[in-house]
């Protein structure tokens, strides 16, 4: 305990406050008593999460959640005023140390009958809070209060609240650890949704640190990153822990919290008859002396007290980032400890989350650092990542293989005839899907970034699914038509969420470079693989049926198998009039397209669309330069290599367009089903082959230009082999090997360059990007194709030409001149001054010239998103006016001096910044 100093008030509700408990994240901790004698700890909230109404509606539930709370093992709230300018909380006060000052600093650890009971007793605390509806998510050795009949526990549920905060406030989603890094599960670290599983695993590191006094996975003796990899990725050391206790320790950490033990089996496992103490003899006498302590405790008389809310409004803080030393710049291994430890608070105290001031770090052996390994390994969670590249080339499989159903010629025979289709509706069959495809592409991603990827691909698969169902059962052409234009608004969601989902969960290099490639053969050649499968189908309804079954597998996937762990936006607002602007704008160009082909491309009604459309998409790129929420940020799409990226996919897809189709209606044409099909095949492996073995192989060596220029131009050798040979089968196999080893290289590199560089966040309207450029690129090839039918092939040629000239021109050659260092670095940011900084340095090494660079070994490391970290040192002095407009925009204070901006650290080691990313990051840096 601590007096109460002039600053503090003299009652908050109808306690009187007689000293200081503690201070931390959320506000302050008194020690107050009521009006018929009963002492009780007072929690204040701070002003500035006051201010915020979602906070205050999530801490009334929190508060009311937190009543309900029954059990001998807790301490129980007992009054509240969560309507008060200030919000307070009141808990029945345990008159006891906690287990940090108990084990860390006075006894040392506790013996093993002891460490028995506190397992059971804390179980049962658990079960009780699970029971009222809420997850502690918090449960570390200060959150453990030692009393002599036994331990509580504190600050369940109450921290949840601060999830709320958003915006300037920002809390604990941006920037700050859910929890305490020595007391975190696999899943906390790695931002996955928390269930009371979490509080299991935090009971077996707090049973390790109660049996050995030292922090599971070593929190003290590296940097925050080294430690939060060990808890995502390496088995715990129980080493000191009873062998007793070991099974059920090591079942509490499994890193699959499915496999945990309930708190009910915990209970069950370590229920006793013994009637011994819980404590050895030292330490009751010791808990007994400090209770009467509390008897003794008076306050000092003090002047004239302020406003309360005045106070707490002064220890208001901005989110606050997570201090860790660096490595000495000349020392291999850290040898520093952390200066703040998370685990600690006062004694005598029942602080809420994140309250207590820094303490010592706790005595014990420490280990020798682990190698964190080369930055070119994702420790990410593998497997799922890969069932979300699966489910998302699955997901866009189904979208071309419906659109398979509509084109082909005997399929489109044969919806003609059974619906009675006429020409005006066989027309507006097309003209309608791609009107909706095309205008909701951009939105589709819009919405992905806001509410995330997986949720929009549920979305979106289930429109589809209900839609296309509805034209299989259609038996008039309105219907048919309808479920069409419903097919392409879902198909508008689907599209962008699947790619962005692959280009968010891949963010190491080589395993990115893998993933697009095998997306890039659907995303590009996708129209082709569905041919050979179409053609299998006699019938348009029983394609569609399959379509709805594909769909229906696709969904089961996304719900069951895909985890999508990356970051959405954190502003919630829709960008509602860039939406409008590229809707109508690619609605217009895709309606002029159609019409050109239909009336003439001197016709008064195309001419007006295509011009409106040019005007509209225009203004729309204006918008998004300066909207606060923008559909598509600036940072990526003003680097070089995305804008030439992206004109070549427009005209990729209309050498697509020129060339597939009239191949298509040759081949059926003249050599019959079965050579058509495999054909077709051959296509589809070539693809393949130019995608993965060949473009993921040769990008990171030869660079991206070189490939892609090599690409397409060995696809526009393709359709020249066509025109030399004729309308000849012979002819058809060297043309589909050029043209998809040559599109598959290309697109893979494509796809990289566009997507590479963008921030998780930023995915879904990016990807609506590529897509946008594709469609609109293929709807011209189809409008030219009618003007110009007897130069089908030729038009792709040169389409593809062109294509490999402007990418020659805009996307960069970057080659991996040196190694690591060309290709990787992090950014210096000084002086208003943004400097690149190759880096070729891994792990404790890294973070090693990250100290070099800041000229100091205790560093500030602040989380901003999910892809970025920015380091500094804390201090007095000028703000640093680009390091701060970056921390402002994710809720952050100002920051002074030099400052490092590096990759992700959350869940494996730091890795520098890609270069295409320190391209992105550096501009919009400078703006």
């Amino acid at each position: 305990m601590e007096q109460l100093t002039e600053q503090d008030p003299t009652h908050i509700g109808p306690y009187r406050l007689i000293a200081r408990l503690g201070e931390g994240g959320m506000g302050l901790v008194y020690l107050g008593r009521s009006e018929l004698g009963r002492t009780v700890a007072v929690k204040v909230v701070q002003a500035d999460h006051a201010q915020h109404p979602e906070f205050r509606k999530r801490f009334a539930r929190e508060v009311a959640a937190a009543r309900r709370v029954g059990g001998d093992w807790t301490a129980a709230v007992l009054d509240a005023d969560t309507e008060a300018a200030v919000p307070w909380v009141a808990t029945q006060y345990i008159p006891g140390p906690d287990l940090t000052t108990v084990v860390g600093k006075t006894f040392g650890p506790l013996p093993e009958h002891s460490v028995h009971t506190l397992a059971n007793r804390l179980a049962l605390a658990l079960r009780a809070v699970h029971e009222a509806g809420l997850i502690h998510r918090d449960l570390k050795p200060s959150n453990v209060l030692v009393t002599v009949d036994g331990p509580r526990v504190i600050d369940f549920g109450i921290a949840r609240a601060l999830d709320s905060i958003g915006g300037d406030s920002l809390l604990t989603r941006t920037g700050m650890l859910i929890g305490s890094p020595g007391f975190m599960s696999p899943e906390q670290v790695r931002g996955h949704e928390l269930t009371p599983a979490n509080d299991v695993f935090c009971l077996g590191a707090v049973l390790v640190y109660a049996a050995t006094g030292r922090l599971l996975f070593g929190a003290t003796d590296t940097g925050l990153n080294a430690h939060l990899f060990r808890i995502a990725e390496e088995e715990a050391d129980l080493t000191g822990v009873p062998g007793s206790l070991v099974p059920l320790v090591r079942a509490c950490l499994e890193k699959d919290p499915a496999k945990r033990p309930t708190p009910a089996q915990v209970i069950e496992r370590t229920a006793t008859d013994r009637d011994e103490e819980w404590l050895p003899g030292s330490v009751l006498a010791h808990l007994g002396r400090r209770a009467a302590e509390l008897l003794d405790f008076a306050p000092q008389a003090r002047g004239a007290q302020p406003d309360p809310r005045v106070q707490v409004a002064s220890s208001a803080a901005q989110p606050q980032p997570t201090s860790y030393p660096l490595p000495p710049a000349s020392s291999p291994a850290p040898n520093t400890p952390i200066p703040h430890d998370p685990t600690a608070a006062p004694a005598n105290s029942a602080p809420a989350a994140g309250f207590g001031p820094p303490a010592a770090p706790l005595p014990g052996p420490r280990p020798a650092p682990v190698s964190l390994g080369p930055a070119g390994v994702d420790r990410g969670p593998h497997a799922r990542r890969w069932w979300g590249l699966a489910i998302g080339m699955l997901a866009q499989l189904v979208v071309l293989f419906d659109v398979s159903t509509s084109t082909l010629p005997h399929l489109l025979y044969g919806i003609s005839a059974d619906v009675g289709m006429d020409h005006f509706s066989e027309q507006w069959m097309f003209v309608g899907y791609a009107l909706a495809f095309g205008a909701l592409l951009l939105v589709g991603g819009h919405v992905a970034d806001l509410i995330g990827r997986k949720p929009t691909l549920l979305i979106g698969l289930t429109g589809f699914a209900v839609s296309t169902a509805v034209g299989a059962l259609a038996a008039g052409p309105a219907a048919l038509v309808w479920s069409q234009v419903l097919k392409g608004l879902f198909a508008a969601l689907i599209t962008p969420a699947s790619l962005g989902l692959v280009a968010a969960q891949f963010t190491e290099p080589r395993a990115r470079r893998r993933a697009i490639g095998l997306y890039a053969v659907i995303g590009l050649g996708g129209s082709v693989l569905t041919v050979p499968l179409t053609h299998a189908l006699s019938s348009w309804r029983v394609s569609m049926y399959v379509t709805v079954l594909l769909a229906l597998v696709a969904l089961i996937g996304t719900a069951t198998l895909v985890r999508d762990r990356s970051g959405r936006r954190t502003s919630t607002r829709f960008d509602g009039l860039g939406a409008l602007l590229s809707a109508f704008g690619v609605a217009a160009l895709v309606f002029g397209f159609a019409e050109s082909a239909a009336a003439g491309w001197g016709a008064p009604i195309p001419s007006v669309s295509l011009a409106c459309g040019i005007l509209l998409i225009a203004a729309f790129a204006r918008w998004q330069s300066k909207a606060r929420s923008a559909i598509l940020p600036t940072y990526p799409t003003r680097t070089r290599d995305g804008f030439g990226a992206s004109l070549t996919l427009f005209l990729v897809g209309l050498a697509l367009s020129t060339v597939i189709a009239p191949l298509v209606d040759l081949l059926y044409a003249n050599v019959g089903p079965v050579p058509t099909v495999s054909v077709f095949v051959l296509l589809t492996v070539s693809f393949l082959v130019g995608s993965v073995p060949v473009a993921g192989r040769l990008l990171p060596r030869i660079g991206p230009r070189a490939l892609l220029v090599s690409g397409l131009l060995l696809a526009a050798v393709g359709p020249l082999i066509q025109l030399a040979t004729g309308d000849s089968l012979p002819g058809a196999y060297p043309t589909v090997i050029c043209l998809g080893l040559g599109l598959g290289t290309a697109g893979t590199v494509l796809y990289s360059t566009v997507m590479d560089g963008i921030a998780a966040q930023d995915t879904g309207g990016r990807a609506g990007l590529v897509m946008v450029n594709q469609h609109v690129g293929a709807e011209l090839g189809f409008a030219l194709l009618v003007g110009a039918a007897g130069y089908r092939f030729e038009l792709g040629a040169a389409s593809l030409l062109v294509a490999a000239l402007i990418g020659g021109l805009l996307v960069r050659a970057r080659p991996p001149e040196g190694g690591l260092a060309a290709d990787n670095g992090l950014l210096l940011v000084e002086n208003g001054r943004v400097t690149r900084v190759p880096a070729e340095l891994r792990g404790l090494e890294l973070l090693q010239e990250i100290s070099r660079l800041l000229r100091s070994e205790n560093v500030t490391m602040t989380k901003l998103g999910t892809d970025l970290t920015l380091w500094h040192v804390e201090g007095a002095g000028t703000p640093n006016p680009v390091a701060s407009r970056l921390m402002a925009g994710y809720g952050f204070e100002p920051v002074t001096g030099s400052a490092v901006v590096a990759g992700p650290v959350i869940g494996h080691m730091p890795v520098p910044l890609g270069s295409d990313a320190a391209e992105g990051l550096v501009l919009r840096l400078e703006r």
